[in-house]
């Protein structure tokens, strides 16, 4: 028997909840399957510029009321953007659960959008705020040298000019194509009842009937060669990704990758953290990281380092990466984190809040639901074999684009030509 269970409403919507016993907390989202990438370069930024004006207010309820409902409740309402989706989202007590839902589905749905103006400053604000944090900032530039001018390639927050100029109408129509009923999934989890929540989304969308397409998605289509991309700063530290086409996030290595990228970068005993940062003491930040989407993917490795230490710091990073790629595990390297992700997953489903984000996150992607036992077998089924070629497949230097930040191009370039040099000379 399924823990969730499913419905879909009319008018397209679909209400997803999962019951959790001996809890007295409800955690709900509201998934709109819009994001970044579903943007004309005209509108580039609008997804999460309307993320923000969710929040100035409804029909019903102004941008102070719902504030103090849910300080009332006990409860945080946020919001997030991505590439390929926003999120509405809150955890309350149960016995908070009908005005939660009755706000937030007033404000996806019904927001008046007012206060345009005064939110547009915000956001001109937010992106000066990642334009003045090279540690933020530089990871736009390597998705750029991946995806080039395609929308996964640019950065979700948007660009200041078209966030100071987009029009009222702009962002209306873009609502109405976007929120429309097939493109919005309502997850709950915790101490919920499944009729009741959709009981509450039936009634504000009541007289809702059309079932309208959702925005098309431009495919990702043929990633360019690597290259460089460098934004010249004067800052203390050289801020570096190295990156590389991922895997789209059905394809069945995604469990091998994330195995891999736990070996590499994503932990406290990875290679590269101890390597880099324990063992020479040449950087405070180093990590890999990596992101799927329906038909592509990114993976990347981000340190920053002060200049004495940059050649010297993408050497070892490197030479990790050809070492795992000739499949030369460590003794308990794998099984380690393998431990480390079923840990993780575990963990994870004592909380309301990433339960409800685990279905979610799935039924607006289009993603299979698997039982917790299913994953941990096919974590435990990863091979050595598996990340070994995973690694040549992604990891291999010649293939990965650098991204940097700091005072010298030319410092840069000649580091990263110790790493890759067909990338330093294609940019040339």
């Amino acid at each position: 028997m399924k823990p969730h269970r499913l419905t879909i409403l009319p008018g397209g919507e679909r209400v997803i909840t999962e019951r959790i016993e001996g809890v007295r907390s409800a955690a709900i989202g509201l998934w709109i399957g819009a994001g970044s990438r579903d943007e004309p370069v005209t509108k580039a930024g609008v997804s999460h510029f309307i993320e923000h004006l969710l929040f100035k207010g409804t029909e019903r309820y102004d941008a102070v009321e719902i504030a103090e409902l849910f300080d009332t409740m006990g409860g945080e309402l946020n919001a997030a953007t991505s590439r390929e989706t926003t999120v509405v989202y809150t955890r309350v007590p149960d016995d908070h659960l009908d005005v939660a839902l009755e706000v937030m589905t007033d404000m996806v749905f019904a927001p008046s959008l007012n206060d345009i103006d005064s939110e547009r400053e915000v956001v001109l604000e937010e992106i000066a705020m990642v334009d003045d944090n090279p540690q933020d900032l530089v990871h736009d530039l390597a998705a750029e040298s991946v995806f080039g001018d395609h929308p996964l390639g640019r950065p979700v927050i948007g660009r200041a000019e078209v966030i100071a100029s987009i029009s009222r109408r702009s962002l209306h129509g873009y609502h109405r194509s976007a929120y429309t009923g097939p493109n919005v999934v309502l997850a709950a989890a915790g101490n919920v009842d499944h009729k009741r929540i959709v009981a509450a989304l039936r009634k504000s969308r009541k007289g809702v009937e059309s079932k309208a397409a959702a925005l098309p998605r431009k495919p990702a289509g043929r990633v360019a060669a690597p290259g460089i991309r460098f934004l010249k700063k004067n800052t203390e530290q050289y801020h570096v990704c190295l990156a590389g086409p991922g895997i789209r996030r059905d394809d069945p290595r995604r469990y091998a990758s994330a195995l891999l990228d736990a070996i590499l970068g994503g932990s406290a005993s990875s290679r590269l953290f101890q390597e880099i940062r324990e063992k020479r003491g040449m950087a405070y930040s180093v990590y890999s990281y990596g992101s799927q989407y329906l038909d592509a993917g990114q993976i990347g490795i981000y340190v920053g380092t002060r200049e004495e230490n940059l050649r010297e710091c993408l050497e070892v990073i490197g030479a990790e990466l050809r070492d795992v790629g000739a499949g030369n595990l460590r003794n308990g390297e794998l099984e380690r984190a393998k431990e480390n992700m079923k840990g993780r997953l575990l963990l994870s489903l004592e909380s309301t809040s990433a339960r409800m984000s685990r279905l979610g996150k799935a039924v607006v992607l289009g993603m299979e639901i698997l039982p917790i036992e299913e994953i941990e077998r096919r974590i435990v089924a990863v091979t050595e074999d598996d990340v070994a070629a995973l690694a040549r497949d992604l990891y291999t230097p010649e293939l990965l684009s650098a991204a940097g930040i700091g005072p010298s191009e030319k410092l840069f370039r000649t580091a990263v030509q110790r790493l890759n040099p067909s990338a330093v000379e294609r940019a040339a």
